[in-house]
């Protein structure tokens, strides 16, 4: 089996771009990593690549659940390991793509996880109380999970449950090589504003509008960065000069938390982008791609 060749790095850094032009080069079929494009109709928020941006190239885990389905780190990784040991045994090269760094990680290294099952939702706790009732298990709680309700909730079914994950978090289960797309911090925060300008010209505003009104409960929708915004808008709380202010600082935010994330949990060689000439940034990772296998 020849190197998973997987692209990480912040959103609005070309990652996307890269993946499509690698694999024409490769022969390579694509791993979609972003846990927003797995579900359809979220199309502008998520910038998920369109039927003509893919150029024919094929790509998987895109347009599989609907916007009021569950799906969670531990669907993704029985489907991408699926995906990785069927396109293996086709001898299809594979690029892995995304900004969902738990996601990536969980399929290519050595996660156990249970099955989820709602047990109890804790509907009636205040997050304090949730933390309350875990720190009896003398359970240390992440600082970044603190306000975070669904990860408490999930926490203390576990703990009540006795159930226990086994992980070996820096086990590899296949041979990957990993690409990071970076550039300057003031130029990223540059082209994510303009990102979310041009998803508002596109439509934005009117897909969260349709989705919000037949998907009102759905936790993507809740959860999602360009979308979870748009609640204060739609019910009258807040101007959409506001909503688009805070698209903009939380994608921002998010773009820090990815470069943590992969400077820390992956051996990652990082390129440059040259925005004025992406090419440039297309032959230098796809030379240093073959100069690392001997294609």
């Amino acid at each position: 089996m020849q190197d998973i060749i997987v692209i990480v790095g912040p959103t609005g850094v070309g990652k996307t771009k890269l993946s499509i032009e690698l694999a024409k080069r490769l022969g390579a079929e694509i791993i979609n990593g972003d846990s927003v494009s797995i579900y359809k109709n979220l199309n502008i928020g998520s910038a998920k690549p369109t039927v003509t941006e893919r150029e024919g190239i094929v790509h998987h885990l895109i347009d599989i659940r609907e916007v009021d389905e569950e799906y969670s780190v531990y669907d993704y990784q029985k489907d991408a390991r699926e995906l990785i040991d069927s396109l293996s045994k086709q001898n299809k090269r594979i690029i892995i793509v995304g900004g969902t760094g738990l996601y990536i990680k969980a399929a290519l290294y050595d996660y156990n996880f249970t099955k989820e099952e709602v047990k109890n939702n804790y509907d009636v706790l205040s997050i304090d109380e949730l933390i309350s009732k875990i720190k009896n298990y003398n359970y240390e709680i992440k600082k970044d999970d603190l306000n975070n309700r669904r990860r408490l909730v999930r926490l203390l079914n576990k703990l009540e449950n006795n159930e226990v994950i086994d992980n070996n978090k820096d086990k590899l289960l296949y041979n990957i090589k990993v690409i990071g797309l970076t550039t300057d911090r003031e130029v990223l925060y540059n082209r994510i504003n303009k990102r979310v300008d041009l998803m508002i010209q596109n439509g934005l505003v009117e897909e969260v509008t349709y989705l919000k009104d037949k998907y009102k409960c759905s936790r993507i929708l809740n959860s999602a960065i360009g979308y979870k915004e748009f609640f204060d808008y739609l019910y009258n709380n807040k101007s959409l000069e506001e909503v688009i202010g805070e698209i903009k600082r939380n994608s921002r935010r998010f773009a820090k938390r990815q470069y943590t994330f992969f400077k820390h949990q992956f051996n990652t060689t990082w390129f440059d982008v040259d925005f004025n000439n992406f090419n440039n940034t297309i032959y230098e990772v796809y030379n240093y791609i073959r100069k690392q296998s001997n294609d």
